[in-house]
């Protein structure tokens, strides 16, 4: 590909897509131009795959998703398909700089955190290796939220990511699938039939997915809910506007928000809907897609494997049950069969809330069919293992139990860390897993090296490629290559000026948007995640008011400059994580105006945190904070972006902070705090926070200054509640971790202060990072759950 050629073909698109010409082009314009000439780049190793997943009858995979948290595509499709360089020159020939028209692209509003950004790997890496696959999930108007601050209060609106057009997706009309909702079960013939009362229809978008090099491309699928009956033209002549519109707002309602809030019966209810209508769209498309070349579905574990990213799509049992007894007059027994070796379920949490657990009434009432389903199902299991005195059933106490069902559905049931896997067996599914021995398996996740490497880093990427060659972003593993090169200190070198060629542009955007003036040579200090109180950011920035502490009382001491930045959003319902944030606002304002401390110690809490921005932090970043209590994290995924991008971790023996430990090496992790088995151990005691406290006398102090309102002068009783929360129901361990947290910043101090051993640190990182591409990770799933073979 020429530039000439993506020259002109931008200039086709200006003039016959959009109407415009280059003199009266807006950004918008110039983007929209560049992002139909790559897309038309991508349609063809697009519908290739396609023709040749069809002519070879080929196996897929079909990964159920509530959340795809793709970023923006443009510059990650150009640096695939080997266009990046020329698209920036095509641009800079039109006058046109292509670093604000990548910046003008909106985030898709697809998903939330790690859970949507991981799935956003897979597809790219199972595109990247050849495996024939489709991701299908729900688009989203108006996404999870966009964040914004008040008084240093969280504050939520819609996003607006579609008020735009899109330009990578295409719409398909004739991929529309009906939705039922609540009605009843009537008997006919010997034979149930649910007679919907509600009806939707789920209407399909597809985006393309071009993996490295575009030599493969896969489909995300997205669903859109429309209305089965447009426009009520009789109610409209009686003058009953509102009412005619009815159907069109009660559908787009089920894809407008992802997770709306639950806290009413109306918010259950929504959610539950939403489950459904993504997972029975989905099926209803597997099987459509099937019956075009095959007519025995007791085939279809041959030719399609099923993925539930968590337990949000769990109802996929039940509903492929449904729909192969029900529609295709397969038997109970080989509706079962098949829907089980079709089912894989990765679980991705260990906390109790997420799990989520349906009240039978509200179950029955929005699907009736599946409850006596679900109950089948559930019967089934007990009578086959009715040998248990202790059976831990779906059904029980009114409740439908999601995680049970996903697991007793699924042929596979894989954790994604080495610990959580085994936290998965010991702890959430232990009567499970020995009633089906060998089930649970682990699949470390990992993160695609092309964005979060090749694309966001350009200064390192180019100096991996200069020191070791081409060919590492699909064969991750050669970082290895680059360790013989660290104990060069003219690499070392190198390798300290690209971190800080990415720190000054961080500086200077954190200055241009928040107005906080921060040195590239401070220690950059990062966690970047959604606020939950088992991720800890809490701790973090009780430890930063010790710090603010201890350096006003000696500010002639030997402090390294540092620059905390915090990113993340609260669930809107979520009351104790929004105080969080607001308490971290409230300390920024005071630090940050400090004139004792000045340029020791800066906080940094931009709004809005999303793909984008971790792609302008991770480079940027010395530290990474991964400090959630042991045995909550999963595994995480912005841990190993962090560690690719040459950022050192303090963190706990918590998720795949573990195997980052194993393959970094002790002397460049900063480890603290108690075990997974001594977190459990802690918590017998009633007492443990309070003990915790009176033996930390820095803690005591950082409590009594908030509970004071130091940094809340005009509402001192604030954070009272807060407070009170540390002292008396510390459930995460906030309190017992302190002090082995403060001490290890206290190192962390120490180490940077000697710059050069802290470079070497950090190329480390990036040099033995190899092991957490999602390309291994699929490679594993390929192989020891889905059966598939790579079609490249």
């Amino acid at each position: 590909m020429t530039p000439n050629l993506l020259q002109n073909d931008v200039l086709r698109h200006l003039t016959f897509t959009l109407g415009k010409d280059p003199d009266h082009a807006s950004l918008y314009d110039w983007r929209m131009a560049l992002s139909f000439s790559i897309r038309d780049r991508i349609v063809g190793p697009w519908f290739a795959s396609t023709r040749q997943t069809w002519a070879e009858d080929r196996k897929r995979v079909y990964y159920l998703s509530m959340e795809f948290l793709i970023g923006r595509i443009l510059e990650d499709a150009t640096v695939n398909l080997g266009l990046r360089d020329s698209a920036e020159k095509v641009m800079a020939d039109f006058g046109q700089d292509f670093h604000a028209i990548v910046g003008d692209e909106p985030d898709a509003a697809l998903g939330n955190g790690g859970l949507g950004r991981l799935a956003a790997c897979f597809m790219e890496s199972m595109a990247t290796l050849g495996c024939p696959s489709y991701g299908y999930g729900i688009r989203y108007e108006h996404g999870l939220f966009r964040q914004r601050f008040e008084g240093g209060q969280q504050a939520e609106a819609p996003e607006d990511w579609l008020s735009q057009q899109h330009p990578w997706e295409f719409e398909r009309p004739e991929s529309a699938y009906t939705i039922g909702f609540k009605g009843e079960v009537i008997t006919r013939d010997g034979r149930d039939i649910w007679q919907p009362g509600e009806t939707v229809l789920a209407s399909a978008y597809d985006t393309p997915v071009v993996g490295w090099q575009g030599k493969w491309a896969n489909t995300l699928r997205l669903w859109g809910a429309k209305p089965t009956t447009l426009f009520d033209l009789a109610r409209f002549n009686r003058g009953d506007y509102a009412a005619a519109a009815e159907p069109e707002a009660l559908a787009r309602t089920l894809s407008r928000v992802l997770y709306p809030d639950d806290t009413t019966y109306q918010g259950k209810e929504l959610r539950l809907k939403q489950e459904y209508f993504l997972t029975s769209a989905a099926l209803q498309d597997i099987l459509r897609r099937f019956l075009a070349n095959h007519s025995d579905l007791r085939a279809l574990p041959k030719h399609v494997a099923i993925q539930m990213n968590d337990t949000h799509p769990a109802i996929a049992g039940p509903e492929l049950v449904r729909l192969l007894m029900d529609d295709h007059g397969l038997s109970f027994e080989d509706a079962m069969d098949t829907a089980r070796a079709c089912l894989g379920y990765t679980n991705h949490t260990l906390l109790p809330e997420a799990l989520e657990r349906w009240a039978t009434f509200t179950f029955g009432n929005v699907l009736p069919r599946h409850m006596q389903i679900v109950e089948r199902i559930d019967s089934w299991h007990r009578r086959v293992y009715a040998s248990r005195p202790h059976y831990v059933g779906i059904v029980k106490h009114h409740e439908v139990r999601m995680g049970e069902l996903a697991f007793i559905m699924a042929h596979k049931v894989n954790g994604v860390s080495a610990l959580h896997s085994d936290l998965v067996k010991k702890n959430l599914f232990p009567e499970l897993d020995k009633l089906h021995p060998g089930r649970i398996i682990n699949q470390t996740n990992g993160v695609t090296p092309r964005r979060w490497l090749k694309m966001c880093n350009r200064p390192l990427a180019g100096l991996i490629t200069d020191s070791i060659g081409t060919g590492w972003e699909a064969d991750l593993d050669r970082l290895k290559d680059l360790e013989k090169h660290i104990s060069d200190k003219g690499f070392r070198d190198d390798f300290h000026a690209t971190k800080r060629q990415n720190k000054a542009g961080l500086a200077q955007w954190i200055a241009q948007t928040q107005g906080v003036h921060v040195s590239p040579d401070a220690l950059f200090d990062v966690q970047i995640k959604r606020i939950h109180e088992y991720k800890r950011q809490l701790l973090n920035i009780l430890e930063t008011i010790a710090h603010w502490s201890a350096i006003r009382a000696n500010p002639n001491g030997t402090f390294v400059p540092r620059v905390k930045i915090f990113g993340g959003k609260s669930a809107p319902g979520y009351a104790v994580a929004k105080e969080i944030i607001h308490l971290i606002n409230d300390v920024a304002s005071v630090v940050n105006s400090d004139p004792v401390t000045g340029d020791l110690l800066k906080i940094v809490y931009p709004p809005n945190y999303n793909v984008s921005m971790a792609e302008r932090l991770i480079p940027a970043s010395d530290l990474s904070e991964q400090i959630s209590t042991a045995g909550k994290e999963a595994s995480g995924t912005g841990n190993m972006k962090f560690m690719m991008n040459g950022a050192v971790t303090i963190g706990t023996l918590d998720g795949a902070n573990v195997e980052i430990l194993q393959e970094v090496g002790a002397e460049n992790f900063f480890l603290f705090g108690l075990t997974a088995d001594e977190v459990i151990k802690r918590r017998e005691d009633p007492d443990h926070s309070k003990k915790a406290i009176e033996g930390c006398q820095p803690l005591q102090d950082v409590l009594q200054m908030i509970a004071e309102g130091r940094f809340s002068p005009d509402q001192p009783d604030r954070y009272h509640g807060l407070v009170h929360r540390i002292w008396h129901h510390d459930y995460f361990l906030v309190a017992d971790d302190f002090a082995a947290f403060h001490a290890e910043q206290k190192r962390v101090d120490a180490a940077y202060a000697d710059r050069d051993a802290w470079v070497k640190m950090a190329a480390l990182n990036t040099a033995r990072s190899g092991f957490f591409s999602s390309d291994r990770t699929i490679r594993s799933y390929m192989d020891q759950i889905w059966d598939v073979k790579s079609a490249l």
